[in-house]
This record gives C-alpha cells, sequence and structure tokens, in this order.
C-alpha cells in the first residue's frame, strides 16, 4: 500500500512539474507563441511546422490544441491550416518525451534552485515567468526518478502480473487503460513517461508499453475535446479531425504491431527506447500520412459539426448584411449600429467590474473576459465589413464617416482591454489575497465608476449626433477624472497618515484602479476630439506658447 501512495505521489509531482512549465512559457511567451503560429498558417507544411515548434515550448500538444480551437472560431484559420497544426503538435510531445528520458535527473536540484532564484530575487516579469517554468522542469525531473523509486516495489505485487498478462493477451484492454489514464491525468507525456520509467525496470512487457502508447495518443485527442464541448463548432472541428487521425493511426497500427516491434527493436533493444522511439515512430507515420488527407477530413468535420446559427450570441453582428455593401449609407449605418452594440458591452463590463470590486466574486472575470471576447469579435467583423462596402460612390462625407467609425470602434476596443486586461487583473487580486477597502474609499471607487460608465452613454450620443455641446461635455470629462483621481488619491493618502489598516493593505491596488478608470475614460474623450476639431472647438496645441521677447 506504501509503494502505491509514493508511486501516485510520485506522478503527481511530475504532473505538477509539467503544468508549472506549460504556464511559465505561457505567461512568458503567450503572445509570441500565438503570433508566432498564427504566421505560420500559410500552407499545411509551415503549419505543420510551426505545430510541432509551439508544442515543443509548451510541451503539450493539447495546448497547442486549444490555441488552435481558439484560431479556428474566431475564423482566422482554416480548417485545414489548424490539422496541420495539430499533426505537427503531436510529432512534437513525441520529441519533448525523449528529451525528458535523457538520464539528466541529476541536474533537478540545480534546475530547482535556478529557477526558485529568477523566480522570487528578479522583479522583471518575464524573468519570473521563465523561472517558473525552469522549476517546473526541475521538478519534473525529480517526478520521473522517484517514480523510478518507487515502481521497484511493483515486481513483488501478485496482482500486477495478472493485469499484465491481460493485457498482453488482449492489447485493445491496454489501448483503453492508456487512454483512460491520459484523459484522468490531462497529459499524455506524462502517462508516457510513466511507462518508460516502469519499462527502464522491466515492469512491463513490452508488448503492453506499444498498447500503452497507442492508449495515450488516443487519450491525447480526446482532452480538447472535452476542453472545447462549450464552443462554437468552428473551435470544436480542430480537436475532432485530430481524434480521426488519432482513431485511424490505432486502427492501423494495431494489427501491424508484430510487424513494427521488431524493426523499432532493431534500432534500440532496450525496451524503454523502444517505447520513445515507437511514440515518435506513430505520430510521425501519422504526420506523413495524413498531410495529404487533410482536405477531406476537413470537409468531413463541417459535415460532422455544421456552422449554427446562433441569434442570441452578442459577439455576433446582427446588421452588416452583404445586400448594403453596394450603398455606402447604408452600409455605414449597419455598422454604426454593431459600433453602439460595442458601447453597449464595455457598459456591461464596467458594471461587472465593479460588482467584482464590491462582491468579490472571481467568476465575474471570466464572465468579463467573455464580454471583452465578445467586443473583439465585433470589432473585427465591423472593419472587416468596412473593407467590402463599395468606395466607389462615396463622397467626402462618407470617408469620414469611415475614419470615425474605426477611431470609435478603436476607441472602445482598448477601454475595453483595459477593463480585463488590468482593471479585472486587480479584482482578481483583491479578491485572492481577502482585501477590503476602507467606506470612504470604496465610495469614491464606486462613484467614479458609475460617472466613467455615464461617459460610456454619453461617448455612443457623440458618435451619432456630433452634437458639438454634448462632445464638449464629454470631452471636458478629461480634466474632470484627473480631479478626481487626483483628489481620490489624495483623500486615500490622508487615509494612510491615519494609519488605517484598509488603506494600508489597499494602497498600490486602490490607486492603480483609478488610473485605470481615468486611462478608460482618456479613450472614450477621444470620441468627442474630431467633432471639436472640426468646429474649431480645440487649439492645436495645449502646450503654453513661450512669450516672444
Amino acid at each position: 500500500m506504501v509503494f502505491l501512495i509514493n508511486l501516485f505521489g510520485a506522478a503527481a509531482l511530475l504532473l505538477w512539474g509539467l503544468r508549472m512549465v506549460r504556464t511559465g512559457v505561457m505567461r512568458a511567451f503567450g503572445s509570441h507563441l500565438r503570433a508566432f503560429l498564427g504566421s505560420t498558417m500559410g500552407n499545411r507544411f509551415s503549419a505543420f511546422f510551426g505545430g510541432l515548434g509551439a508544442t515543443m515550448l509548451l510541451q503539450s500538444s493539447s495546448a497547442t490544441a486549444l490555441i488552435t480551437s481558439s484560431f479556428a472560431s474566431r475564423k482566422v484559420v482554416g480548417a485545414g491550416a489548424a490539422l496541420a497544426i495539430m499533426l505537427g503538435a503531436d510529432v512534437g510531445t513525441s520529441l519533448v518525451a525523449q528529451a525528458y528520458a535523457l538520464k539528466v535527473t541529476w541536474i533537478s536540484p540545480l534546475l530547482i534552485l535556478v529557477g526558485y532564484i529568477m523566480f522570487n530575487h528578479v522583479t522583471e516579469t518575464r524573468t519570473r515567468d521563465l523561472g517558473r517554468a525552469i522549476i517546473g522542469l526541475g521538478i519534473t525531473l525529480l517526478g520521473l526518478a522517484m517514480i523510478t523509486l518507487a515502481a521497484e516495489p511493483m515486481r513483488d505485487a501478485p496482482v500486477v502480473p495478472l493485469i499484465l498478462r491481460l493485457m498482453e493477451d488482449t492489447p485493445v484492454s491496454g489501448v483503453i487503460v492508456g487512454a483512460l489514464l491520459t484523459i484522468a491525468s490531462t497529459s499524455s507525456l506524462a502517462i508516457i513517461l510513466l511507462v518508460v520509467s516502469f519499462a527502464t525496470h522491466d515492469l512491463i512487457p513490452v508488448e503492453v508499453c506499444y498498447a500503452l502508447v497507442l492508449g495515450a495518443n488516443l487519450g491525447s485527442a480526446v482532452m480538447p475535446i472535452i476542453a472545447t464541448l462549450s464552443e462554437p463548432p468552428e473551435a470544436r472541428r480542430v480537436p475532432v479531425g485530430n481524434l480521426i487521425f488519432r482513431v485511424a493511426g490505432v486502427v492501423i497500427a494495431m494489427p501491424l504491431l508484430p510487424l513494427i516491434m521488431p524493426e523499432i527493436a532493431s534500432l534500440q533493444p532496450e525496451t524503454w527506447r523502444q517505447v520513445l522511439n515507437f511514440h515518435v515512430v506513430f505520430n510521425l507515420g501519422l504526420a506523413v500520412l495524413f498531410i495529404w488527407l487533410i482536405g477531406p477530413v476537413s470537409r468531413l468535420t463541417q459535415r460532422l459539426l455544421p456552422e449554427q446559427e446562433r441569434p442570441d450570441d452578442p459577439g455576433k453582428a446582427r446588421y452588416l448584411t452583404e445586400s448594403a455593401v453596394e450603398n455606402p449609407s447604408i452600409g455605414l449605418a449597419n455598422a454604426s449600429r454593431e459600433a453602439l452594440r460595442m458601447g453597449d458591452l464595455l457598459s456591461r463590463m464596467l458594471d461587472l467590474s465593479l460588482q467584482a470590486f464590491q462582491n468579490d466574486d472571481r467568476r465575474l472575470v471570466d464572465v468579463c473576459s467573455d464580454v471583452d471576447s465578445q467586443i473583439d469579435r465585433l470589432n473585427e467583423a465591423i472593419k472587416l465589413y468596412l473593407t467590402r462596402v463599395s468606395r466607389d460612390v462615396m463622397d467626402v462625407h462618407d470617408h469620414k464617416k469611415i475614419i470615425d467609425l474605426i477611431t470609435f470602434t478603436t476607441n472602445l476596443e482598448h477601454a475595453a482591454d483595459i477593463v480585463d486586461k488590468s482593471l479585472m487583473d486587480l479584482a482578481g487580486k483583491k479578491v485572492k489575497y481577502g482585501l477590503k477597502f476602507s467606506d470612504e474609499g470604496a465610495k469614491e471607487i464606486e462613484d467614479i465608476h458609475r460617472r466613467l460608465n455615464a461617459n460610456v452613454q454619453l461617448a455612443m450620443n457623440v458618435f451619432m449626433t456630433a452634437d458639438i455641446a454634448l462632445a464638449r461635455k464629454l470631452f471636458a470629462e478629461k480634466q474632470v477624472f484627473r480631479v478626481l483621481e487626483k483628489t481620490a488619491s489624495e483623500n486615500h493618502l490622508l487615509r494612510l497618515r491615519e494609519g488605517r489598516v484598509e488603506s494600508i493593505s489597499t494602497s498600490g491596488l486602490h490607486l492603480d484602479i483609478l488610473r485605470d478608470l481615468k486611462r478608460i475614460n482618456s479613450h472614450l474623450a477621444l470620441v468627442a476630439q474630431p467633432r471639436l476639431e472640426a468646429a474649431g472647438e480645440l487649439h492645436p496645441s495645449r502646450l503654453k506658447e513661450e512669450a516672444t521677447a
């Protein structure tokens, strides 16, 4: 019983280490990885190598699958390129397993020490995230070493030979066990490394190792499907297509195992090396076979998961009709209606952020992030629509309207990003650390929040009516918010001098919130600027001219 606790504990340590590597790399290079994947989608071969490279960094084909699915859901990438990325991702994870199997467990303490120093004693964010990844790498190697030690007593367990004989006689059971273990652990890499550890001490017959490898590959395709069940069909097609690859590969490989095994053994006879080599050969074989069949598989996924109309989806454009692109006046009016929907969504985000601060509800952080995604989708749809509106019959007023539209939607999108990426992050920290504002501080933040939300409505009115009086009122809010921020900050500093416990514990949080609210208002005030400039209501520069001698 003790050896099972040791074994499961070591496996948990391995999984935690892999998770730390993945999250560290995502935090340090997540945006760069997404941009890298996006730049490789020109053809199936570049997409294949893009998926391979991204997975070797993330050390998780499932993570690559979820990133690719997000691209597919926004129709940034076609199903063909997305499936090519997944073929590369599966090869990438098999190469990562090869690297982990090198006998370098002695370096584990050094990696943990270096990562700890980087994470705790360096202020630069990316270096700290890399430190997290290096700690994870060291923990992973430590977990592998512990699994090897914990597995030794399995030789003497009477039930183990019975289970192994069953899987040896019926390889399908080994495939099923491998798939279930992978789904339960959420990491095919961890299961492959576990099999390698057992094979190192000849605890598992080589035939069972091959079946478990096939099962791990099958299970790795199931996890992204589970993770995207609530996503639109475009996002679910990628993992479904990858599952088709995996199932077909397992069905083809199972009867061919008696022919494959001697060839793999001729490369390197050690059982643990055979496990790793078969894992690579299986995924390379799938890539070579299916890289040419991506088109048919893509069409099959489209039939299995046809696009569904979701009129209740707030992020889906409702008024951008194709019939109006030849008539600029109607087309621009349609785009303006969608822009107002963006304003309504921004107003909802501000309401959610205020509720998050008032109620300490971390669930609202995810809800707000979803609304930000809806704004991003609408913004993208509006801009693409404006590129299709006919310019042949446009007059000067129509051209100016397009510029105003793009300026308006861009400012709304930037304001939404501040709410999602900064303001809600601060709300999450408040909940995480159990912080509480003073009553006066909470009231100040609430009042400024509500005034800001009123300015969202004012900005939409200025955009639609071009009323100069309203534009002056909106632009004047920049100075109002400067005063509000300064006054609230000074009041906060007074409370600090008084030694108020709540103010001391939330000092940085409080000032950052005030700064973000002012930044959001600045984006809203910019909506009024073109109207005021056109009416001659603004000076060319706010700088005071030097007095001439």
